[in-house]
């Protein structure tokens, strides 16, 4: 099949992991042709680009700043992005007759990219559905439900499930929420089809981790607990801080805030005031870099803002799992990741706010045993529920 795969996700190399270039290798390695549209932000200042790497073809398409940037220009560009699309697509794939059209939300605005691609080549439409908006932005109070703003957005969010032949679900509760909310679209073409990755082996050897810790000047015999990843409105990040501040004089254990995102000046400012001593923020590192210093780390870290109503199920989760490492969650309590950890033993959950249980299940994971059971629990329910092969066999199979 000639398959199109449509994101706003950044997609520097076809090499890197993640939860798309893994899948589209799935593909590609199952002798399907790959086609990846997705945007060159103005402040890379690049042009549109067309090119082949490692057997896929990437084009990369010059558009507005998507992402660390303010929600108006976020908006705007959102907004503009399927004209965008279609013209690039018209200018560099018009030769091209897809089968599947492949697309993640965020954001909703593909509908009309989705509709032409459909229209012109009479292809299916598979939607990876990663982000339930606008109501994550009515959780978060960026806007009003039922405001004009509001009324747009979800009038674009219901065509875009209306023209998709199939929705995969990242849970079973993100199932059940769009069906709920959604009764005018077929339930039938709702399913589950996890985040995922191609696992790789982790050589988690004393020397490595003891390398990596005294490059960023961590402490060799405490217990490291790690985030990574976006610093924004949807981490709820006043309880962030309020959970390193409350453990500031805990002896034993030591916290990493890794990311970058809109809320990372208010964490920033934290540490510029309060000089945790057991605590240690870092803006940014490239993928290689991040990926080694987590693996010198003991526990993973999710952090989601309690308002959400929708159930998020945070992709960096499987980072942790790659490396053999217990997950510590607070969250809102309607994402399902909750039952995820407790059906693979692989880590605690709490509710985001709830600070007496953070502390409770950050002292239980001082244990030695404890994390090391976890870890190899998390490694083993990664392989058994979210490889990138579980993904393609949901998607490929109403194909066959």
């Amino acid at each position: 099949m000639n398959v199109l795969f449509l994101t706003i996700g950044k997609i520097t190399s076809i090499r890197e992991q993640g939860i798309y270039t893994d899948l589209l290798k799935q593909f590609r390695d199952r002798h399907h042709r790959v086609y990846i549209v997705n945007p060159t932000e103005r402040k890379e200042n690049k042009a549109t680009d067309y090119r082949i790497e490692e057997g896929i073809h990437i084009l990369r398409v010059k558009t507005g700043n998507l992402t660390k940037t303010n929600i108006f220009e976020k908006g705007i560009s959102t907004l503009l992005i399927e004209s965008l699309f279609i013209k690039a697509i018209k200018k560099h794939l018009n030769s091209i007759r897809f089968d599947l059209v492949i697309y993640s939300t965020p954001p909703i605005t593909f509908e009309k990219v989705v509709e032409y691609v459909k229209k012109r080549d009479g292809a299916k439409a598979y939607l990876l559905l990663k982000d339930i908006f606008p109501q994550n932005a009515v959780d978060l109070n960026y806007m009003r439900k039922n405001g004009l703003l509001y009324k747009y957005f979800r009038s674009k969010e219901r065509k875009l499930y209306q023209i998709s032949d199939y929705i995969g679900c990242m849970s079973k509760a993100n199932v059940e929420y769009i069906i709920n909310n959604n009764p005018d679209i077929n339930p039938n073409k709702i399913e589950v089809c996890p985040n995922s990755i191609m696992p790789s082996e982790v050589l988690k050897d004393e020397s490595s981790i003891k390398a990596a810790r005294l490059k960023y000047n961590i402490p060799l015999t405490k217990v490291v607990y790690i985030y990574g990843g976006n610093l924004g409105k949807p981490q709820g990040i006043d309880f962030l801080i309020q959970c390193l501040d409350s453990n500031k004089f805990n002896d034993k254990a030591y916290f990493i805030i890794a990311g970058s995102g809109t809320e990372y000046s208010k964490i920033k400012r934290y540490f510029d005031m309060n000089n945790p001593t057991n605590a240690k923020l870092i803006e940014y590192l490239p993928r290689q870099e991040y990926n080694l210093l987590v693996q010198s780390c003991d526990v993973g870290l999710i952090f989601l803002d309690r308002r959400f109503t929708i159930p998020n199920f945070p992709s960096r989760l499987l980072g942790y799992m790659q490396a053999s490492m217990p997950v510590l969650a607070a969250t809102d309590t309607n994402t399902d990741l909750r039952s995820a950890i407790e059906e693979g033993k692989f880590g605690f959950w709490c509710e985001s706010g709830d600070i007496l249980a953070f502390n409770k299940n950050v002292k239980t994971l001082i244990d030695d045993k404890v994390r090391e059971d976890m870890g190899n629990n998390a490694r083993v329910y990664l392989e058994n529920n979210y490889t990138s092969k579980h993904t393609y066999d949901v998607i490929i199979r109403h194909f066959k």
